[in-house]
């Protein structure tokens, strides 16, 4: 039975208020396009692989943040499509509930515009996760038109980040830049290099073993050749 229907059967309490238990389940809708989810799977999958040894930060998308006991289900606002909470524990977990996580918000939210939700991300998202939030770093993008802006909490006011030369964001929080490769959005470590999914980590770890192999096979094929010319020479290679 879901919250709402739970809320029906009360009496003297709206369907409209949120019941303020801990064990409250995501109430997002699905994501509007193919594009859209492989955008979310990417950022967190690459993130929980460069962060594979830690277990201090927690990383979703498309999941409900229920942020007052109050909040009501009828407020213009859906769980980010994307956001990490440092400082926390990495388990999962069937929404985010901040009373229930010590008081945490996200340390970093970005929303995947659409044309049907565009104007809610630039606006009443901006203000909220500014205003109640309160957090740092506020990222947009749109996979289709390639639209990218970044901000970051100063005097509790959203700043908008300047982009470094390659047209990436930094992100304080993160300590990694974010930027358009391929068409998608990527993390990039300070030092300007692509942060790898784990596919292509091990596609690269297959190559450079390929490619070790072939330095060997080289090695050992000119090895061969200089001590057949040395017997040609009736001179002992062991002797060398």
């Amino acid at each position: 039975m879901i919250i709402a229907q739970e809320l029906e059967l009360q009496q003297n309490i709206s369907a409209d208020v949120i019941f303020p238990p801990s064990d409250l389940y995501s109430d997002e809708p699905t994501v509007e396009t193919e594009l859209h989810l492989e955008q979310i799977m990417l950022l967190i999958k690459c993130l929980k692989w460069l962060w594979k040894d830690r277990y201090d930060f927690y990383a979703a998308g498309n999941l409900s943040i229920y942020y007052s006991p109050n909040q009501k289900k009828s407020e213009y606002f859906r769980g980010p499509d994307f956001f990490v909470v440092l400082g926390t524990e990495r388990k999962t977990r069937k929404s985010w509930v901040v009373w229930e996580e010590d008081g945490k918000y996200p340390n970093v939210i970005l929303e995947i515009l659409s044309p049907s939700t565009a104007n809610t991300d630039r606006e009443y998202k901006k203000e909220l996760y500014q205003n109640t939030f309160r957090t740092p770093d506020y990222f947009w993008f749109d996979p289709y038109t390639l639209e990218f802006a970044g901000f970051h909490l100063v005097d509790n006011k959203y700043q908008p980040l300047e982009p470094n030369e390659k047209g990436h964001l930094w992100s304080e929080q993160l300590g990694l830049y974010l930027g358009i490769h391929q068409g998608l959005l990527r993390y990039f470590t300070p030092a300007g290099e692509l942060v790898p999914t784990p596919e292509e980590t091990a596609e690269e770890e297959t190559k450079r073993a390929e490619q070790e192999s072939e330095r060997a096979e080289r090695e050992a094929r000119k090895a061969e050749r200089l001590a057949a010319k040395l017997r040609e020479l009736n001179i002992d290679p062991e002797t060398i």
